[in-house]
């Protein structure tokens, strides 16, 4: 009897970390085949915000949209890089978030790039409050009740 419960109870714990792996697997694939079309939209909405925003010239548009091209290639191109080491990783990302910021500046005015910098700051700050919402929330979900 007791190896027929301790049966089951495997089964039971088996069949729910399989449940687990397949929907960390279905995450992730979703992550991979986001829609293009909603993204290009994104991009442009991203786009026409910044050009009311900071005022852009059409030539800071073209050098912009340029700038955001070869990023996207440069991500596709290191893609298989990015699973390696955590370290590497975030080394890699500091030198091309560098990287970006030293190219806005040459391409903005000191007016424009103070702009741009703040509405950044903004914008973090923003995500960060709402994961922090997020995660209260979470954490008040998932404690237990005080009798």
């Amino acid at each position: 009897m007791k190896k027929l419960l301790l049966s089951a109870a495997f089964l039971a714990i088996g069949t729910f970390a399989m449940a687990q792996q397949t929907d960390q697997m279905q995450s992730t694939q979703n992550m991979k085949m986001r829609d293009p079309a909603k993204m290009e939209q994104r991009r442009a909405d991203n786009m026409k915000m910044m050009q009311s925003e900071l005022n852009l010239s059409p030539s800071q548009v073209t050098q912009i949209k340029a700038m955001h091209d070869k990023k996207m290639e440069e991500r596709k191109a290191n893609s298989s890089q990015m699973t390696g080491d955590r370290k590497a990783k975030m080394e890699m990302m500091k030198s091309n978030q560098d990287q970006w910021n030293s190219d806005m500046k040459t391409i903005l005015t000191p007016d424009q790039y103070t702009k741009w910098q703040s509405k950044k700051q903004e914008k973090m700050q923003d995500k960060m409050q709402h994961r922090k919402g997020n995660m209260m929330q979470k954490d008040m979900n998932t404690m237990p009740a005080k009798n």
